[in-house]
């Protein structure tokens, strides 16, 4: 019943529910640390043989907005924005589900977030994060030489205030919306950090972001070494440059460095673990009416030298997936803490007037079919980055504990 009561409750906030139905959709692409996208086709939205569906009385809830809409209109003392509530509405729909990866996007939202796919944008240049109990959204990583390290910004950060809204709860990728807007234009942050007993603000200039997804240099003792810091469109392409240039040098052995890559995008991950697993399995999907989704490596490129990768806590979505096939085909030793357990598959809907809604559709598993949603994947050896290091923007190879114990690991292999 409590349940009902909160659907409704969203409901009444997103109505005209009726604008979803007969429209045509493509699936799109974006961060598996919100979504998973699984095709690029074209479909009519249909309902038919679904035994779980959405059914609300359409009249009563068009009824109910235009009352509201009239007591509005009599009462209300300040400016009304008509466009803003009507998205709010739509908003209020999609969160009715309670789904805290589910959303309604505007077209600017969701230009913004396939913007960010392409390596480059307009932003701080930091990773962000949201805690899918609390919703609160902290900083994973400042990447060197943007605005956000200069500015002071450290991983662990946590966003209280962008401005003077405040950001606890909202969704993620608006939280985002709000930071990319135009290039020079500063953004004031208050943050909350350990240690501090009062938020600190911080004024962080927006600037046109160009980060390199992939770097990669060999260490001592022939050791390859690659950082992937998300899976974009363009990473692929970097990760395949890095192999052959590591393997040009001479590479023995490898580490790959999934720590706080919190996602990105299905097909690119997969194209990806074609270079390093045998044939078989790479993950499959399985949605509400138990259909399942298969994607494979046809083995003729298998990586066959001794492998590490490095994965912890903010280690999500794609990084799983990397990680969970890595493991089951035990071809390589995962390094690190537990990873966050992100194992649910979103689609991008698109609707006809640019807008968007992204939605869960589906469960994903690894190749040995476990579903890692809500545990993570545990690592083959358990190591805990020293305390010091943990708001350093930067780790020096040498203070990397998890790094100096995958080096250990891949010596006496």
């Amino acid at each position: 019943m409590e349940n009902n009561k909160r659907f409704l409750n969203g409901v009444l906030c997103g109505v005209f529910v009726t604008i979803i139905f007969g429209m045509i959709l493509f699936y799109g692409n974006d961060r598996l640390r919100e979504y998973v996208s699984v095709s690029a086709e074209t479909e009519e939205i249909s309902v038919e043989n679904s035994g779980n569906i959405l059914n609300i009385d359409k009249a009563d809830i068009q009824k109910k907005v235009e009352n509201i809409e009239a007591v509005i209109n009599q009462y209300y003392l300040d400016n009304i924005d008509s466009e803003q509530v009507e998205n709010q509405m739509y908003k209020g729909l999609v969160a009715g589900l309670g789904d805290p990866y589910a959303s309604y996007y505007t077209a600017e939202e969701l230009q913004k977030m396939q913007e960010s796919t392409a390596g480059q944008y307009v932003g701080i240049g930091a990773t962000l994060t949201q805690d899918k109990n609390t919703g609160i959204i902290s900083i994973v990583r400042c990447f060197e030489g943007t605005s956000s390290e200069q500015a002071g910004l450290l991983p662990g950060d946590i966003i209280y205030k962008l401005n003077d809204t405040e950001v606890t709860g909202m969704d993620l990728n608006t939280v985002v919306t709000m930071i990319k807007t135009e290039e020079g234009a500063t953004i004031r942050l208050s943050i909350a950090r350990d240690g501090e007993t009062d938020y600190l603000e911080f004024d962080v200039e927006r600037q046109e972001v160009k980060i390199p997804t992939v770097t990669y240099e060999m260490l001592e003792g022939k050791t390859g070494y690659i950082a992937i810091t998300e899976f974009d469109t363009i990473t692929e392409e970097q990760f395949n440059t890095a192999l052959a240039e590591l393997e040009a040098q001479g590479m023995e052995k490898l580490i790959i460095d999934l720590r706080n890559n919190l996602g990105g995008v299905l097909q690119t991950v997969c194209n990806m673990l074609e270079q390093m697993l045998p044939e078989g399995l790479i993950v499959y999907t399985e949605n509400k009416d138990g259909e399942r989704t298969e994607y494979k490596s046809d083995g003729k490129h298998q990586f066959q030298k001794p492998l590490a990768v490095l994965i912890n806590e903010n280690s999500a979505s794609a990084s799983e997936i990397f990680a969970g096939a890595i493991k089951d085909y035990g071809i390589g030793t995962l390094v690190g803490t537990t990873t966050y357990g992100k194992g649910i598959v979103q689609r991008i809907v698109n609707l006809a007037d640019g807008t968007a809604v992204k939605l869960t559709i589906a469960k994903y598993y690894t190749p040995n079919g476990n579903d890692i949603h809500g545990k993570g994947i545990e690592p083959d050896v358990e190591v805990e980055l020293n305390d010091n290091l943990k708001q350093k923007t930067e780790l020096e190879k040498e203070e990397d504990n998890q790094l100096q114990k995958a080096i250990e690991i891949l010596s006496v292999s």
